[in-house]
């Protein structure tokens, strides 16, 4: 029978690849019943024809400025060995058909689908999950999250065949914890990464983040790289009628269009006029002044092109100003108080917003259930709270431009980055604001990708990030020392403790859940307190227009659906199709100036 022993132990069993014996009388599971949540109306076929607001700085799905991008159709939502039904959130089979516990609260043994292939048409074996892990502790992929995450928590992958995995944890979870960690594994492909130079022996090659940085590997999902232009379009392609997934009930009448084409426009005007003059099909709504402002041209109001809102119920990210202690001034926390309650977010909702967005009540986001701080609340916009603490930190004058000065001379005046031009009547709006307290916002846009390996490089002093969320919050890569003072990781603020470190390590390993969730309130409460991120806001929403060729369910909307449509870098569940028939009709009635009625459909079951 096989049992596991030290993390040592393991690791070589993984370097090795070697195979274990089943142990016998395991109690296997799957679950094939939860309702379908795509339409067996769906047609195949099409391009769907969207957008990127900046070209991709590369296409590896980790290391070097792989958080920006495309990393989407490479890791994030391609099939792992289990996943979440968007419904009903329990699990069901994705690459794993079985699962069963081996009842040592660390290790789950799962069976492969063994019709599952690469999209390059390689077979898929137990192998390349073995592999995953030496991928992920290599050093040569210069990820020191990954290097962390799979090796102080993830402690073993073994094969006991080609189709049969036993994946373990460091330390003991409970079971629902126990799959979330070692359910999401998502294989790596061995076979793509065997040639090269490898003097460490670890399987990956030493120039991997220059090697691979635009050569895209293959995945389990549905979709591979078709064609790049380097700087304009990124086009995928459908595997076929033939992909391994469509065994599987719940990935049917799902990813029905044969070709993703993502061209680069950086301009948000210049996009939107693209999708309303039809040479884009879907079209992101997400902003109140396109929403409730410009979408009554004559594409709209004659039923060209559809409206969609509708409600979730997903996690919500950590995010908004992201302060860097490790820059002179921003080291005081009066400081760093006072520009919380000189940031008025709440105002930027109501007057720019129109109240579409909601407060974030904590830096860590929300929606994290017992997880989240119940005290939690955002600092308010007060101008004499934020004087008081400016005053306390020595910027008690006012320079002739209004700005607070300290007996040195220096200004309270820092530089606030932000990635995407839409943003900047927002960020306008804030720095405007901020003057009453004597405080100053000096705005710098950086583009995209480029903006977002500013800030991983610590360049900043103020930066306007919002991050994407996880079903539990996770707390190293943003407050951990260990990614402090470093670049190329997510601790944009700089800032950790002795305690905050010592309950992060405690949280990561804690197996009482009831333990678990009031470490995680008691490390939110240590970061409001730091006052090292000012809460923006939360989007419990997606809204997009379409042309009326663009079809979807008839219950368009999961709890965890987090956009309807392809949108960039976001995949989604993909329940969308393309009508040719209806595409023809609508042309036809174009040239013809025949109109259709307006819809707008909001799907508010989850609101």
């Amino acid at each position: 029978m096989f049992k596991l022993t030290t993390l040592a132990a393991l690791s070589a069993l993984a370097f090795t690849a070697q195979a274990a014996e089943l142990p016998a009388n395991l109690n296997w599971q799957t679950n094939w019943d939860d309702p379908v949540f795509a339409s067996d109306k769906a047609k195949r076929g099409g391009t769907l024809r969207t957008h990127l607001s900046s070209f991709p700085l590369t296409l590896r799905s980790v290391g070097p400025d792989s958080n920006s991008g495309l990393r989407g159709y490479f890791l994030d939502e391609v099939p792992g060995l289990v996943t979440r039904h968007p419904d009903t959130l329990n699990w069901i089979p994705a690459i794993a058909t079985d699962w069963a516990y081996a009842g040592d609260n660390k290790t789950i043994y799962f069976k492969l689908n063994p019709k599952a292939k690469w999209n390059d048409g390689k077979p898929l074996t137990a192998d390349d999950f073995v592999f995953m892990l030496q991928f992920y502790r290599s050093k040569d992929i210069v990820a020191p999250w990954y290097n962390d995450y799979y090796t102080k928590t993830i402690a073993n992958v073994v094969k006991i065949d080609d189709h049969t995995i036993a994946a373990s944890t460091v330390d003991e979870k409970n079971p629902e914890e126990l799959m979330r960690t070692v359910g999401g594994l998502v294989p790596r492909p061995q076979h793509f990464y065997a040639s090269g130079k490898d003097k460490n022996g670890d399987g990956v090659d030493d120039n991997f983040v220059r090697k691979y940085n635009f050569k895209p590997e293959p995945s389990t999902g549905p979709y591979f790289v078709d064609d790049i232009k380097k700087g304009k379009s990124v086009t995928f392609k459908h595997v076929g009628e033939d992909w391994w997934g469509y065994d599987n009930r719940y990935y049917q009448n799902r990813y029905n269009v044969d070709k993703i084409r993502m061209t680069v426009i950086r301009d948000t005007d210049v996009s939107r006029q693209h999708f309303e003059k039809g040479k884009l099909d879907i079209y992101d709504l997400t902003l109140p002044e396109i929403w409730h402002e410009k979408t009554d041209g004559d594409a709209y109001k004659k039923g060209y092109i559809q409206k969609f809102w509708g409600f979730n119920e997903t996690p919500q990210g950590g995010g908004g100003l992201w302060l860097n202690t490790a820059m002179p001034i921003l080291d005081n926390i009066n400081v760093r108080r006072g520009i919380m309650h000189a940031t008025d977010f709440d105002g930027l909702i109501e007057k720019l917003i129109r109240g579409d967005y909601q407060r974030k009540p904590h830096a860590m986001g929300s929606g994290h259930g017992e997880y989240s701080w119940p005290d939690a609340k955002a600092p308010d916009f007060n101008i004499d709270k934020a004087t008081e603490y400016f005053i306390k930190a020595g910027f008690d004058k006012i320079g002739s431009d209004g700005i607070r000065v300290n007996d040195k001379g220096e200004r309270l005046s820092f530089e606030l980055v932000y990635p995407l031009a839409f943003f900047t009547p927002r960020m306008a709006y804030l720095k405007e604001q901020s003057k009453l307290a004597g405080l100053e916002f000096s705005l710098k846009l950086i583009d995209g990708a480029t903006g977002f390996k500013y800030v991983s490089e610590k360049k900043h002093q103020i930066a306007f990030i919002n991050m994407g969320a996880s079903e539990t919050p996770g707390y190293w890569q943003y407050f951990h020392s260990d990614n402090a003072n470093k670049p190329q990781t997510n601790n944009f603020t700089n800032f950790s403790t002795p305690e905050l470190d010592k309950l992060i390590e405690q949280y990561r390993v804690e197996f009482d859940i009831s333990k678990k969730h009031q470490q995680s309130k008691e490390m939110q409460r240590i970061i409001q307190e730091a006052a090292v991120v000012s809460p923006s806001y939360i989007v419990p929403w997606t809204r997009q227009g379409h042309w009326r060729w663009v079809k979807y369910p008839e219950n368009p909307m999961q709890k965890w659906t987090d956009t309807l449509f392809t949108i960039g870098g976001a995949m989604g569940y993909s329940t969308f199709w393309l009508d040719a028939d209806v595409k023809k009709e609508t042309l036809d009635a174009m040239d013809d100036d025949k109109t259709f009625e307006p819809v707008t459909v909001i799907d508010d079951r989850y609101k």
